[in-house]
């Protein structure tokens, strides 16, 4: 792993599992793009969130959950990362959530998140 690529998903890692929006929103680009396909929104209608703003509410929105997050399978590519992040809600409810991002100057570009959910 490269040392600036490792820094971004230590950062991933660390912000994602403390559900720190602000530190997490430092990583992505002014005009990164991210696309999430779950049970409401599925691949034929994926949610694309445009910019850095749309972004920063989807993050607080995720981090402000009680629930608890762990980051696991940290992958490093050609200019991409992915990893897979495993979550718990107080009630018992499992979601398991995949994630791709390309990077561009060091910041996340583009991301394509896929998650389900205990039904």
């Amino acid at each position: 792993m490269s040392t600036a690529t490792h820094s971004i998903l230590e950062t991933i890692r660390t912000a994602t599992e403390s559900r720190d929006a602000a530190t997490l929103a430092r990583l992505y680009a002014e005009d990164a793009e991210l696309s999430v396909i779950d049970r409401s929104t599925p691949p034929s209608s994926p949610r694309v969130l445009h910019g850095k703003g749309e972004i920063v509410a989807y993050l607080d929105d995720t981090c402000s959950r009680e629930m608890t997050h762990e980051v696991r399978d940290l992958v490093e590519g050609d200019g991409s990362i992915a990893h897979t992040v495993r979550c718990l809600y107080p009630d018992g409810t499992r979601v398991v959530c995949m994630t791709i991002a390309e990077l561009d100057g060091g910041l996340i570009a583009r991301q394509t998140i896929v998650q389900a959910w205990d039904e």
